[in-house]
């Protein structure tokens, strides 16, 4: 039986179904359901607070995109695009077990290394870190709000 983690985020009626003793989520941007681990518990959580509360709009998120790191091939969480295509928002999810490290935040600054994206999100589902980047003074700024989209 699937037992729903709680988060620090916003509940919101999330479509789930069971299929052959394995649990699924729908995703909204996918259309399709997916299986329900804990980290893509996370990210639909993410997902609908960043449209429902930050009116980001969800035909800007793209999840799951492939990049090249190194040779090796990755996959990004979330990458929201503003309406003219660029990156404005990374994210990276764990799991709700999943400690936020100092590798996590390494992990997410290597993606943007590619990207170039300037606000990062990095959560667990409990913990939330907000980042802004400035490529002209190779800085970074700890938020303690996501700003709203637009």
């Amino acid at each position: 039986m699937f037992t729903a983690v709680p988060l620090n985020l916003p509940s919101y009626p999330a479509k789930i179904s069971k299929k052959a003793d394995q649990y699924y989520i729908f995703d909204a941007l996918r259309k399709k359901h997916l299986l329900l681990t804990p980290e893509e518990w996370v990210r639909q959580h993410w997902v609908n607070h960043l449209h429902q509360h930050y009116h980001y709009p969800l035909s800007l998120m793209h999840i799951e995109g492939g990049l090249k790191l190194n040779s090796l091939q990755k996959r990004h969480d979330l990458v929201v695009y503003n309406r003219l295509g660029q990156g404005i928002l990374l994210a990276e999810f764990k799991a709700p077990t999943v400690k936020i490290t100092e590798n996590t935040f390494h992990q997410i600054a290597n993606y943007n290394s590619q990207y170039k994206i300037p606000l990062l999100l990095v959560s667990n589902g409990i913990e939330h870190y907000y980042c802004r980047i400035d490529f002209e003074k190779g800085d970074f700024t700890f938020l303690s709000e996501l700003p709203s989209f637009g």
